[in-house]
């Protein structure tokens, strides 16, 4: 029987793993992490402008490319976690080299940047912590393989019985055994 054109499929394509309670706490607390990251170069940036040497072009590039990745982890894409992770590792080693040499310009002789050197510090050294947990956050987002597609038929999904259903290793849906 040939399908006519305007008719409607019989199946439809569902994302399982992405109706997960764990799987939608990950996911805002990768968005979170990673706008939070974004802020946070961005204040450095800005208050340290005139001592940061050539790396504000460096500086800005991170707050978005970190933007940009929240936005695609919103969208469900988990492609874009395990760069998050690296770069994440290499700003992490950065701030940790670069939050002593803050508290060092707070002392007298040196040239105040726009914010004082010790708050820049300060929030140089809160990457380091905030770098560490998006990075474990991520990796469990990817984990979680939001990629992973079933086909329903259209009466399960409008009934939501595929929700009852446990994901098997093949990627197919079977009906959950009680223990």
């Amino acid at each position: 029987m040939r399908k006519l054109p305007g008719a409607v499929a019989d199946t439809v394509v569902v994302h399982p793993n992405r109706t997960k309670a764990s799987s939608k706490a990950t996911r805002s607390a990768v968005i979170l992490l990673m706008v939070a990251t974004a802020v946070l170069v961005a204040i450095v940036t800005i208050g340290g402008w005139s001592t940061l040497q050539g790396a504000q072009i460096v500086s800005i590039g991170y707050v978005i490319v970190f933007l940009v990745m929240a936005y695609f982890v919103g969208q469900w894409n988990r492609g874009v976690l395990p760069v998050a992770s690296a770069l994440a590792i290499l700003l992490l080693v950065v701030a940790a080299i670069a939050a002593p040499g803050w508290f060092d310009r707070d002392k007298s002789g040196y040239d105040n940047p726009g914010i004082a050197p010790g708050l820049l510090g300060l929030l140089t050294v809160i990457i380091v912590p905030l770098e560490f947990v998006l990075i474990v956050f991520a990796m469990r987002g990817f984990s979680q393989q939001w990629n992973v597609e079933v086909e329903v038929s259209r009466d399960d999904y409008e009934s939501g019985d595929w929700r009852k259903r446990r994901l098997t290793d093949e990627g197919t849906l079977e009906p959950q055994t009680q223990s």
